[in-house]
């Protein structure tokens, strides 16, 4: 195995020197035509509902469904700003090569959480969107805790990471109070942590891209997503990248992380899919030869020796 690679942070933009740094990075759910972020996040502004997660054709199977697979996109307005909606795309995508039908909702703050939840995503955003989630997260929170230990698979990425735990606290002092499904604190840093990551997890190598102002520590007995191998990890010192209890998955990685590793995707789909039909999973054939080559030339482009 080779060393930790740990590059030093840069320094994070100033809001005040650089208004993009605010901007929405388009994703599917904003077919922009325009060629600014900014004409981006002023359509945003406009219609808030751009950014919900809207349901495709992506994958559409041939033949008999096999089973209705709900999921759950948290925030996707406030905490999907790095791409992270790919995730959704890729699991409903997934699911129906599978054979399943996905059932895609988006939860934005005052709805109320579907029955029969099988899946739950959520992504990154700004300290600002975290704060503008609080109050609903601290609502309907009850309900996650008790779904996260009845072994509910959720996939948390970034910001939705840290307020899956017990704090963050943000640059200028203030404390988010988390959920505490998985048992890290966050301090919120004036450097971010930015770069590619490879990890080994028990899903093998998995890779993605951090970048990110918080530093997370794990609490006594809390078990990691995975050893940093090359990029900083949950705070660039102790090795370990993102958290995981029960089949709650957090973690720093963007890129999106599932489309890029497939294992990954499929072991929520599994659990999910046998959650919502009673029976075992029933995987369909899914040609990931080209994610699998991609994924190997990353690995072995940073982690190769000096």
């Amino acid at each position: 195995m080779s060393e930790q690679t740990n590059p030093q942070p840069t320094a994070a933009p100033r809001i005040d020197d650089d208004p993009a740094a605010m901007d929405v990075v388009p994703t599917d759910a904003v077919r922009a035509d325009s060629s600014t972020s900014g004409e981006v996040q002023a359509r945003v502004n406009e219609d808030p509902a751009a950014m919900d997660v809207v349901p495709t054709t992506l994958g559409d199977p041939s033949g008999p469904s096999k089973g209705r697979v709900t999921l759950v996109h948290l925030y996707p307005r406030e905490m999907s700003i790095y791409g992270d909606l790919g995730n959704t795309r890729c699991l409903e995508a997934r699911l129906r090569w599978h054979g399943y039908e996905p059932n895609v909702v988006s939860h934005n703050p005052g709805d109320e959480l579907p029955d029969g939840i099988h899946l739950v995503v959520g992504g990154g955003g700004q300290d600002s969107g975290q704060a503008r989630v609080e109050a609903d997260l601290e609502r309907i929170g009850p309900r996650l805790v008790s779904m996260a230990e009845d072994g509910v698979p959720m996939l948390m990425i970034c910001g939705m990471y840290q307020l899956f735990g017990k704090a963050f606290r943000t640059v200028e002092g203030e404390t988010l109070p988390g959920l505490g499904i998985l048992d890290v604190t966050t301090q919120g840093n004036a450097k971010r942590m930015i770069g590619p990551v490879v990890l080994s997890t028990e899903f093998g190598d998995v890779v993605g891209y951090e970048n990110h102002s918080g530093s997370t520590v794990l609490g006594d007995g809390q078990r990691a997503f995975g050893d940093v191998r090359s990029g900083f990890g949950n705070n660039g010192e102790d090795g370990k990248e993102g958290a995981r209890t029960h089949n709650v998955i957090g973690s720093y990685l963007h890129g999106p992380i599932l489309p890029s590793n497939p294992k990954l995707a499929d072991f929520l789909i599994a659990v999910a899919a046998e959650r919502a039909t009673g029976r075992p999973f029933e995987p369909g054939e899914i040609d990931d030869h080209l994610a699998d080559e991609a994924r190997a030339r990353q690995v072995a482009r940073l982690t190769k020796k000096n």
